[in-house]
């Protein structure tokens, strides 16, 4: 159990640019921009970028930037996650030393980094003493009727993740916000570590984490092994009932509309309804429950499952889940499993990095709305706008052009071009947080309220239109993301800086950094998943038979090009078990990233045609500005990581490792090839067959 932090539901379909988010960086004489990252003595001239665009623009500066130690990756995107963090560390230290009206954000945000701050006062409190009132509960279970009842109860306070269940849009009436129940319950990275042998070792690890955390609130040798052994039957039967993560993306699987009465016949031992009503959620008729084996599996746990062995798994993921805000051993021991173990993290974060992730997990957007007031300029915020009008214009035209699409098809994705929503830096419509109550003293206080409040308001909007001002991340989140269900794109205010966005610096690094990250989610509204969705943000089918086939053609040749790429080799040399990309699964960001880059390609083209002071041949430090374009793109992802983040990425992270990303599109562009002047046969020239065309 992990408290939920406010966010909307987790759906596959909604597409981020990278999966973890990401200090100024000063100006230098010898960048290619004025306040670009992408410095002329960081190129590695040794590397022909026609072989390998990403080690000529990237390896020097990896080989000489190690991972610091509180991280598991290192790179464009944790550098500016580190500028982000150290902005936000100065609001809230500011906050803290001065008293604000009860219930203002100030006093919120201020007062739960206080209390998270107050290291002694954490640590005077036993674990044992603090998790009393949370494990009383589930020591007193005696039937499989009181186990539901909990679940019932605790849900809403964000004490059980058995499920999980949330409000989002219909996928058939994208105006309206319906329930989604889906899977949940297991603590490891995806069901291929429950089951797998090659992951005996994690295994066998975890299972430990599980004694050793139980032992240090108070439980005995033998019973926290009896225990933990328990735990981790009950997490393997669920993972064997769960999606794999290639599966979780099939939009089939997310989507399936029950009544009440359809979802009963499943759940016999677990009535709905009465979930419902213990939540909140009132006249609910029906929901989302499209993950049957799942779900018809807990409900036969709920009755051969002995009651002991529940009691064992929920007292567990209760202590596990609050840990982070207990004593300093609870922390050191979750750490040393989850990140030292699984991730291969060397250091925890130090305290104020590690509280303010809660607080913006919690309350961030209101911590976004101080951000914004002071790194965030209206000035960046029309810029970043007509970035985003030229993108358009791009994405328009390459789709007028389109030689293997039909009109009729192209009139329906012309269509969906029209009504796409740009939001760029914060919301329009901040968040109400009336009543939520912050107390400066009690840290572990502050998580439980927070998340129950939190909970509760995305529940509350369970059959109720939908709120379209709403927001998915914060401003303070470098990031960025495509919703289908709204149409929309993404843009929070802390990825609008160098190396994605200067307004100081010439064309081609802005449209090889935003500009590609800007067409990157509008491509995801043509990617494998959006182009299920229509117009209005529902799935329809409005593609014609020989499109789409066309469409599946293309894509699949993508997937082969990525399934081709060889992420990790194998330590003794043996090629059949080198760890491949997998194609599938990080089939919609590859179509993003290689629609995003040809068509901030084109916007740069007719960008340079208008602006006198630029052209393509435009020489800055010897490279042209188309040239520095494609490096920029590569440049947004110069990134490194610890083999163990590497593996688990590989297994769960929809998005491709990131030196593949670097040259997986620009290798598909005869832009690309020109403007290096690559010849047939090329490591970075994929031409005849090999080619991937699609937006």
């Amino acid at each position: 159990m992990n408290m939920r932090p406010y966010k909307t539901l987790s759906l596959a379909i909604i597409a981020v640019l990278a999966t973890a988010p990401v200090a100024t960086l000063a100006a230098d004489s010898a960048s290619l921009g004025a306040t670009s990252t992408l410095k002329a003595t960081d190129l590695d001239t040794s590397i022909n970028a026609c072989q390998d665009l990403n080690g000529f623009v990237n390896r020097k500066w990896l080989e000489s930037n190690t991972i610091p130690s509180d991280r598991t990756s290192w790179g464009t995107f944790e550098m500016l996650d580190e500028r982000s963090e150290n902005a936000q560390k100065a609001i809230l230290a500011s906050l803290m030393k001065t008293s604000h009206g009860p219930g203002s954000i100030e006093q919120q945000v201020g007062d739960f980094y206080a209390s998270g701050m107050d290291e002694a006062k954490i640590n005077g409190t036993p674990a044992a003493k603090k998790l009393k009132p949370l494990l009383a509960p589930i020591d007193a279970l005696k039937t499989p009727a009181d186990i539901a009842a909990y679940i019932d109860k605790n849900y809403a306070a964000g004490l059980v993740d058995v499920f999980g269940f949330g409000g989002a849009p219909d996928f058939k009436n994208s105006t309206m916000v319906i329930g989604y129940a889906g899977g949940g319950g297991t603590n490891l990275p995806e069901r291929a570590y429950y089951l797998e042998d090659k992951y005996k070792d994690i295994r066998d690890a975890y299972v430990a984490h599980i004694v050793k955390s139980l032992k240090l609130i108070g439980v005995g040798e033998a019973d926290a092994k009896q225990q933990a052994d328990w735990v981790m039957a009950f997490e393997t039967r669920l993972a064997k009932a769960s999606l794999s993560p290639i599966e979780a993306r099939d939009t089939k699987n997310q989507y399936t509309m029950r009544t009440i009465a359809e979802a009963d016949q499943i759940t016999p031992h677990f009535a709905w309804e009465k979930f419902f009503d213990a939540v909140g959620v009132k006249e609910v008729k029906g929901f989302s429950l499209a993950e049957t084996k799942f779900f018809a599996d807990f409900d036969k746990m709920l009755t051969d499952v002995p009651v002991q062995q529940w009691q064992a798994y929920l007292r567990f993921h209760t202590i596990d889940g609050v840990a982070p805000f207990l004593n300093d051993d609870l922390v050191a021991e979750r750490f040393d499993f989850y990140n030292k173990t699984l991730r291969g993290q060397d250091q925890n974060k130090p305290r104020w990095k590690r509280v303010l992730g809660t607080v913006n997990g919690q309350n961030g957007e209101a911590l976004g709305q101080l951000y914004v007031k002071q790194y965030f300029t209206p000035e960046a915020k029309a810029s970043a706008e007509h970035l985003v009008n030229n993108l358009r214009d791009a994405l328009k035209a390459r789709i007028e052009k389109l030689a293997w699409m039909g009109d009729d098809t192209k009139k329906k994705a012309l269509e969906k071009w029209a009504s796409f929503m740009p939001k760029i830096g914060y919301p329009s419509k901040w968040r109400d947080w009336h009543g939520l109550k912050i107390n400066r003293y009690d840290y572990l206080g502050n998580v439980l309220a927070a998340s129950e409040f939190n909970t509760k308001w995305q529940l509350g909007k369970i059959g109720k239109p939908v709120d379209r001002t709403e927001w998915g991340m914060t401003p303070q989140t470098v990031n960025a993301y495509y919703n289908p269900l709204q149409n929309e794109i993404v843009f929070p205010a802390a990825i609008l800086q160098p190396p994605f966005f200067d307004a100081k610096a010439d064309p081609a690094l802005n449209y090889g950094g935003i500009g590609a990250v800007i067409g990157h989610e509008m491509s995801h509204g043509y990617d494998d998943q959006g182009a299920q969705f229509d117009a209005q943000g529902n799935q329809s089918e409005w593609w014609t038979a020989a499109d789409k086939k066309g469409f599946e053609e293309r894509t699949g040749k993508l997937v082969a090009q990525f399934d081709n790429y060889v992420a990790i080799k194998d330590a003794g040399g043996d090629a059949a078990k080198d760890l491949h990309v997998k194609g599938k699964l990080t089939l919609g960001e590859n179509i993003a990233d290689l629609g995003g880059i040809n068509v901030a390609y084109d916007a740069l083209q007719k960008a340079l045609a208008t602006d006198s002071k630029f052209k393509p041949d435009t020489k800055v430090d010897g490279y042209t500005e188309n040239q520095r374009f494609f490096m920029n793109f590569a440049n947004v992802w110069r990134r490194s990581f610890k083999d163990a983040e590497a593996h688990v990425r590989l297994n769960t992270d929809p998005h491709s490792p990131a030196r593949f990303r670097a040259i997986g599109a620009p290798s598909n562009m005869p832009a690309f090839a020109q403007a290096f002047t690559c010849k047939a046969g090329d490591a970075m020239v994929r031409d005849g067959d090999k080619q991937v065309v699609i937006w």
